[in-house]
């Protein structure tokens, strides 16, 4: 499958990387076979250069260098925290109006005993919705909410765990998330996937230095033009299925609220 190139100069490449796709190739996940650098190195020819990367089951926006020069500056704008990150994630529960996550955290594979790393997320309820059904016997109805998230550092997992530390996990997630309600949830929507969609990046161009912004395309609130023909990405097309077929409900500091 060819990837869908946002952009690209001869510097760089913004491309929207799907889900289920890994960035390059692991030894903890052997047996996958999409890997995106392999994919754009053959679809446009060149090498290509990673500079930061999205968890497998994350679709949206990643961007690679295409020179040794352009990959050692963007590495360094990611490092420096130069770089803007927006994603949009579908959570449990009414998440709050707003919430700022200061938390350290100590790396998914490191021992017990080693260091936490700063971590901070800023984050901002989009909608809310409530289903008749029950998920959960304790409770008669199921709520969950679309959730802007915008990570200060770059810390592995860190969205997904800081939104598991606030108690409101994402629905998908079978690392951070509850396994009963992720799998209410993928039969409810005919669909089992991570809903966390890496929304829109923005960086220093690695030559200019001029703020470049990558969007997904996807968009909330939706409008009559984007819900009539959504974008030819499956990923995108499930979030724009997801956003116009269940019940939303503006938060007040939410775009349309």
């Amino acid at each position: 499958m060819a990837l869908h190139i946002l952009w690209h100069d001869e510097h760089l490449v913004a491309v929207y990387k799907p889900a289920g796709w890994l960035v390059h190739r692991t030894g903890l996940d052997a047996g996958e076979t999409r890997f995106v650098m392999q994919a754009l190195r053959n679809q446009m020819g060149r090498h290509v250069f990673p500079v930061h990367r999205l968890d497998k089951g994350t679709c949206g926006v990643l961007v690679m260098a295409l020179h040794a020069d352009a990959a050692r500056a963007l590495s360094q704008a990611f490092e420096h925290h130069a770089v803007r990150k927006r994603y949009l994630a579908l959570v449990r529960g009414w998440f709050p109006d707003s919430a700022e996550v200061d938390h350290a955290l100590r790396p998914d594979d490191a021992p017990p005993d080693a260091p936490v790393q700063p971590a901070h997320t800023r984050m901002r309820c989009l909608a809310r919705l409530e289903l008749a059904q029950a998920s959960d016997p304790r409770h008669a109805t199921t709520r969950a909410s679309l959730v802007e998230a915008q990570p200060l550092t770059g810390r592995r997992h860190q969205i997904r765990r800081h939104l598991k530390h606030l108690a409101h996990p994402i629905i998908g997630d079978a690392t951070h998330g509850k396994g009963p309600l992720n799998r209410w949830w993928a039969e409810q929507l005919g669909l089992q996937r991570l809903w966390l969609h890496a929304w829109q990046l923005e960086v220093p161009h690695p030559v200019t230095g001029e703020r470049l912004v990558f969007d997904s395309g996807l968009a909330w609130p939706l409008d009559d033009t984007v819900q009539a023909h959504p974008p030819a990405m499956t990923d995108a097309a499930d979030w724009h299925r997801l956003l116009r077929q269940q019940p939303w409900a503006p938060c007040p500091t939410g775009p349309g609220g």
